[in-house]
């Protein structure tokens, strides 16, 4: 399984025990990789892993902030990226069950490593349900702005 990871400044040592703890996961790391210090703007992280999901090089996307909210409306910006902000095991699996999550969204500020990987776990274990989810995912993807 191919993963695309991208973090702030304030996910970068996140970022960092995530893809320690992964090691099974073939990582596309889009950075930041400047460390917890080189001040970055999310913006260009959740482009660049949304963009690499959408172009098929990496099945999933894992993203990461101080809150998590702001990577995940830049993630939410772009059709058929589904990017949900998990805190709990039983958030993550939720999301991937209910509304099919692409990008797990964690905010390194209120998480700690192992709640990370519990929460990556979950995720990852997870399957999405179908069914009247799906059609809710329809739905939004045939908004047009």
């Amino acid at each position: 399984m191919k993963i695309s990871i991208g973090s702030d400044h304030r996910g970068f040592e996140l970022k960092s025990k995530i893809i320690e703890n992964f090691k099974k996961i073939e990582w596309l790391d889009v950075g930041t990789d400047l460390g917890a210090n080189q001040r970055v703007n999310y913006p260009m992280f959740a482009q660049k892993v949304c963009k690499n999901i959408l172009e098929k090089k990496s099945e999933q996307g894992i993203l990461i902030c101080g809150s998590g909210i702001g990577i995940a409306i830049a993630a939410n910006r772009f059709k058929k990226i589904y990017a949900g902000l998990c805190w709990d095991k039983e958030v993550a699996k939720a999301a991937k069950e209910h509304d099919n999550i692409n990008v797990l969204v964690l905010p390194a500020d209120f998480v700690n490593n192992n709640q990370a990987i519990e929460i990556i776990n979950a995720w990852l274990s997870s399957e999405f349900k179908f069914g009247i989810y799906k059609e809710r995912l329809d739905s939004i993807d045939s908004i047009d702005l």
